[in-house]
């Protein structure tokens, strides 16, 4: 964290060198199909959430009210799958590659960072 501005200084430069070096070796159009899905993908998940949240936690204070809420949520997922559903197959692929790399990552970096991991390790360990 930055001492003065208290933000994520090292990692947002490291994304900004990665993601410049990308634009810098592939083609505007493959680019900007791996963002749409992506964005889509998120956008997707996003609209899900909020239909889920309003079903088990109703009791959590929310920032603005939408009339119909499940129903344009609903209706925001249909619309972006339909959306990615049109983009190119190559762009599916990488999607997909892309995201089994990200699960991994996950995986791996949460099982060594886990407090829940953390928490059963000490539950587990001999009493003295």
């Amino acid at each position: 964290m930055h001492p003065t501005f208290g933000t994520p200084y090292r990692i947002t430069i490291i994304t900004g060198v990665a993601v410049a070096a990308l634009a810098g070796f592939v083609d505007l159009t493959t680019l900007a199909h791996l963002v749409n899905i992506g964005t889509l993908f998120a956008f997707s998940l996003v609209s899900i959430g909020v239909v889920v949240l309003r079903r088990t936690r109703p009791d959590l204070p929310r920032g603005f009210r939408t009339p119909i809420a499940p129903v344009v949520a609903t209706v925001s997922v249909i619309m972006c799958v339909y959306l990615m559903l049109n983009l190119t197959g190559d762009t599916w692929i990488r999607f997909v590659v892309w995201m089994a790399i990200g699960v991994v990552v996950y995986a791996l970096y949460g099982r060594g960072h886990s407090r829940l991991g953390r928490a059963e390790e000490t539950d587990r360990s001999p009493v003295g």
